[in-house]
């Protein structure tokens, strides 16, 4: 055996020694000074590895930068850098460059840095309005003290525009939807700028994001971008369950539920529907509706529509009637400007027929006009992992209490009938991501809203799955708020993991006698990727000044969102 293990041995040293002669160094010296040795690959590998070298002292204002001499030993090359004079300083004249670029650009005695930034600003503002193929270069060059002295000679090439864009493959989205998404408008001047804000928009589009880089083709002074979109699974069908003591049947369990169906992108147009449907409690239950048309009649702007009813127990029902013009400023910025009609009407007025005063809740109608920002760096739309997201909305409009026949109208003699109303609010969102498998993700809200006859039925809604978690969906009314959601992940999947989490809130309810509440939840969960869709569970427990913290009045929560 021993024959054997010793022709294994010399065939290991000999596969060792030929990789390690694989290996190619370089070491140079300057004014007498010795620098590191840098290792290549190959040959070649170190001879643009000279190259570059020479153009680092170059870019310095080394000119004549040269290499004096080589030494060869072995596997390592020996080198020595001659710089010659530098330049300090490049007087720089206008030339024939365009008296449009002129009042961007700084002329006259500038450092060899200096100059090197100018000409590449010149070739940036040229490719950007429509001369991807202009050049720049120095003209009647003559030698100064310390430096040179020379003029601009710019040629900018041809004009050229953009032709209509081209989708590979066969997309969902229609060429048409994209043309207007993208901004790249046919006959409008090339501009690599606008290229690359197209390129970000469709990166954080909930409806596709692209396979490669776009590439662009020139011809006949035209230039033809190719979009590559990977099509997402944007539509969601998503229901949760809540298994929540009965509060009117004690001892025995009240079934609650959610259901949300989002249809995105119909037709490869940017056409959204939204279905959501909530019960709370027995006597409770919420609808919404949303529609939206993007770039309505080829115009940059999107169009949509909402109506939200929301019944409350025996006590009001509201009505809200919008609608809202969206617009798309830059690749993370999106403005909205949205009207609104609001109405409440009481359900019953049986308690209040004795009243001396209006009582808590009344029939009103509140015509709001406001502004939404939605500013959006996430890194992904669907399942971030690093980046933020902040939207809010002001309002205002004028709000008018309608009598009711049911309350005495001694009730509403003194009072102002009609009065402005606004409202502000805040949604904000942050991922870090600190290792393979963890990350953490903070996320809050805030709002108020302001009146001199503030209704229950003009307050904020708060409380479960989405907002302060360990309550019932709803559980609190609140004129103004604040939350605080932190959670830690563990991941074991891309959009898999397993949570801790609290949150922190403090809400003001004139109608309380304790007005100021600071509720408090903590607890656990799982967010669950399958092949379809998402399956969560969440199990909370909450504390505030209406409920205690027991296991008892702990909440479940568990649900699958399905995406298709």
């Amino acid at each position: 055996m021993r024959p054997i293990w010793f022709f294994f041995l010399i065939y290991f040293l000999l596969n060792f020694s030929l990789q390690a002669q694989e290996k190619l160094w370089l070491g140079w010296s300057l004014d007498g000074v010795e620098y590191e040795w840098r290792q290549f690959e190959s040959d070649k590998g170190r001879v643009q590895g000279i190259d570059s070298l020479l153009q680092s002292y170059q870019a310095q204002g080394y000119l004549g930068a040269f290499i004096q001499n080589q030494r060869v030993q072995g596997d390592s090359l020996w080198i020595k850098v001659e710089t010659g004079t530098k330049i300090e300083e490049v007087i720089l004249s206008q030339g024939n460059l365009p008296q449009t670029m002129r009042k961007e650009l700084s002329f006259g005695k500038l450092s060899f840095s200096q100059a090197n930034f100018l000409f590449d600003r010149i070739v940036e503002i040229s490719e950007n309005q429509g001369y991807p193929f202009a050049s720049v270069r120095m003209d009647s060059l003559e030698r100064t003290e310390n430096g040179i002295k020379a003029s601009i000679l710019y040629d900018s090439g041809p004009l050229i525009v953009w032709d209509s864009i081209s989708l590979d493959g066969t997309p969902k989205t229609k060429a048409k939807y994209f043309q207007r998404f993208s901004g790249l408008i046919p006959g409008d001047p090339f501009s690599q700028k606008e290229l690359e804000r197209a390129s970000r928009l469709a990166n954080r589009s909930p409806y596709f994001r692209l396979r490669s880089q776009p590439e662009v083709g020139f011809r006949i002074q035209k230039a033809q971008p190719v979009f590559s979109l990977i099509e997402r699974n944007s539509n969601v069908l998503d229901g949760i369950i809540g298994f929540l003591p009965n509060q009117n049947e004690p001892g025995k369990v009240l079934i609650t539920g959610q259901l949300d169906l989002q249809l995105f992108h119909l037709g490869g147009k940017g056409r959204d529907v939204e279905v959501s449907w909530q019960r709370f409690n027995e006597l409770t239950q919420n609808l919404n509706i949303k529609a939206k048309e993007s770039f309505l009649f080829n115009s940059p702007l999107d169009v949509g529509g909402e109506f939200s009813l929301l019944k409350q127990d025996s006590t009001f029902i509201n009505r809200n009637l919008g609608l809202r013009v969206g617009y798309n400023a830059s690749s993370s910025l999106y403005l909205t400007f949205f009207t609104n009609r609001k109405a409440s009407d009481l359900l019953s007025t049986f308690a209040f027929r004795q009243v001396e005063q209006l009582p808590d809740v009344a029939d009103f109608r509140w015509n709001e006009y406001g502004l939404g920002v939605d500013f959006n760096v996430l890194d992904d739309v669907i399942a971030p992992r690093k980046g933020w997201k902040v939207s809010g909305k002001i309002s205002a409009g004028n709000k008018r209490i309608l009598q009711n026949t049911g309350i005495p109208e001694a009730v509403y003699q003194d009072l102002d009938l009609s009065n402005p109303q606004y409202s502000v609010s805040l949604i904000w969102e942050k991922h870090l991501f600190l290792k393979p498998s963890w990350g953490m993700y903070f996320g809050g809200a805030g709002g108020f809203v302001r009146n001199e006859t503030i209704l229950v039925n003009d307050l904020f809604r708060l409380g479960g799955l989405k907002s302060i978690r360990g309550f019932n969906e709803n559980f609190f009314f609140a004129s103004s708020f604040a939350y605080l959601n932190a959670e830690q992940r563990l991941f074991f999947g891309e959009n898999s993991f397993l949570l801790a989490f609290i949150d922190l809130g403090i809400l003001e309810n004139p109608y309380f006698a304790n007005s100021f509440d600071r509720p408090v939840s903590f607890g656990a969960g799982l967010n669950f990727e399958t092949g379809s869709g998402i399956f969560r569970f969440i199990y909370a427990i909450g504390k505030s000044n209406e409920q205690q913290a027991s296991f008892s009045q702990s909440k479940i929560h568990f649900g699958y969102l399905a995406r298709f």
